[in-house]
């Protein structure tokens, strides 16, 4: 309960951090073209808001857990007083001229922007003046243009305010990036240092590897670590590679197998790890390993007569062997030992394992401020151009089974809080925002490009009525594929 805890935690402060600037990208485009808004919440508030704030006459004016303010719009009335309706029997509306309304309504101060926290938290929303959004619908626009409406200004101003949420989230990935190297440098285990040979995924097994490998070069080009291997494999359509197996090296062709696609549909996670050896660092109460009184610093060289002495090695037999009685032999102080231990449904000795850093000498590079800058970009691109490489995936069969939601986005956030991991994975998350927000798809930013990129062609904009069937049938897309995403995720929590 606390690790689900303390990744909600993180998940949701991530998701909020990329939604408020994501929003205020486009607010801050609005108003750089003296384009009100209306509306700038955190979370959706169908019904009523946690808070919400609004400047009125030179003082805030806050609620808290009040209903949203209604529309100032009413029924328009024909000369006998009767509601009037359009060809289709839908009620015509008319927007409340201000001086009708009483005083201290927000509705009577348009040009202040309501500020809000929803109760819903799947994301947030500006609404902005005059243009068709999930906050209104064509009807709302129905009078002439006025000069402070987003449908006043020309394409080339509302395309930055479009845009600019996709541009606020990249550009804050860069810099969130940077400052993780500037703050905590790069650390990783250059190849050449992994004495024990790397871990390979069935998959890679399967295209020539043997676990114990080191890989050499890849295409002929050297590889520096194996993040690196992992990229040149799966994202640059690697052709060769030399390892070095039992003190010789080894060349071999890599088969059109071994791709993002194939991968994910074995769900093969971990491609390539660094193998080390399983010592015992902390032994967890209530555990096989505490009844067996095993010790820190206890090292494991065999189970069930099999010599074994390395992390992934015993993890996987620790596995096979779950519900079963094993026989653990280890070294303590230099002297052989052996136990025998009942392991239960999860196949785990119940310890923590010494951290790789302990046998394997790690580089670390520091970054100057300056140097930050630069580096922080280029991860930043390399992440996003993986991300679109890898996104066809998703058209395939085998990539939509794998589609996850706020679950596996959840799960991707470490067990315990590490700052520097959470700032790495919100950067990765708002390059994935960015990316999906950038998608021609109606009700995301995309889409709204893609209306403007036709009115630039043609000279000519989509109807609000069209815009408004689009918005709709955007949305009603967008939480089918959050039902779906999510659902997944249920899915495997409850049969997997």
């Amino acid at each position: 309960m606390e690790t689900f805890l303390i990744r909600a935690l993180q998940l949701i402060l991530s998701l909020s951090i990329l939604v408020f600037l994501h929003e205020f990208g486009h607010f801050a485009f609005a108003r750089l073209f003296k384009v009100r808004v209306e509306k700038f919440y955190m979370f959706f508030n169908p019904g009523f808001s946690l808070i919400r704030a609004k400047k009125i006459n030179g003082k805030w004016s806050f609620r808290f857990f009040a209903k949203n303010v209604p529309a100032n719009e009413r029924p328009k009335l024909d000369a006998d007083g009767d509601s009037m309706v359009d060809a289709k029997g839908k009620s015509i509306t008319e927007q409340i001229p201000l001086s009708e309304l009483p005083e201290g309504d927000w509705r009577k101060y348009p040009e202040s922007t309501e500020w809000g926290i929803g109760w819903l938290p799947l994301g947030g929303y500006c609404s902005i003046s005059g243009m068709i959004d999930e906050t209104k619908d064509s009807s709302q626009l129905a009078a002439k243009p006025q000069p402070w409406e987003y449908r006043s200004r020309s394409v080339w101003q509302r395309l930055p305010i479009i845009t600019g949420g996709v541009l606020v989230n990249f550009i804050l990935a860069m810099v969130i990036y940077s400052a993780v190297l500037y703050k905590w440098g790069e650390d990783y285990i250059p190849l050449k240092n992994a004495k024990y040979g790397l871990q390979f995924s069935p998959l890679m097994i399967e295209n020539g590897f043997q676990n114990g490998d080191n890989i050499v070069s890849i295409d002929g080009k050297p590889v520096e670590s194996q993040h690196d291997a992992v990229n040149m494999i799966l994202y640059k359509d690697a052709k060769s590679v030399s390892v070095l197996r039992e003190n010789k090296t080894l060349d071999f062709k890599l088969t059109d197998k071994l791709s993002l696609k194939e991968l994910v549909k074995r769900e093969e996670t971990n491609l390539i790890s660094i193998r080390f050896p399983f010592v015992i660092e902390e032994v967890t109460s209530n555990t096989p390993a505490e009844k067996a009184k095993l010790q820190s610093g206890d090292s494991i060289t065999g189970i069930n007569g099999k010599q074994l002495f390395i992390y992934q090695d015993i993890a996987a037999e620790l596995d096979a062997s779950r519900n079963t009685h094993i026989n653990l032999n280890y070294v303590r102080e230099r002297k052989p030992e052996q136990s025998e231990i009942q392991l239960n449904e999860t196949g785990k000795l119940g310890v923590v394992v010494r951290p790789i850093y302990y046998f394997l000498q790690p580089k670390h590079i520091g970054y100057g401020f300056f140097t930050s800058i630069p580096a922080g970009i280029n991860i930043g691109w390399e992440t996003l151009t993986s991300y679109i490489k890898g996104f066809k995936v998703v058209f395939t069969k085998e990539g939509s089974k794998q589609l996850g939601g706020f679950g596996a986005i959840g799960k991707m956030f470490p067990k315990t809080w590490d700052w520097q991991i959470f700032w790495s994975m919100t950067a990765l998350l708002s390059v994935i925002l960015a990316f999906m927000n950038f998608l021609p798809i109606p009700a995301l930013d995309g889409g709204y490009v893609l209306y403007l990129i036709y009115e630039m062609i043609t000279g000519k904009k989509p109807s609000d009525k069209f815009l408004e069937y689009a918005q709709t049938v955007g949305f009603i897309l967008l939480m089918g594929l959050l039902l779906y995403a999510n659902g997944n995720d249920l899915f495997k929590a409850i049969f997997r």
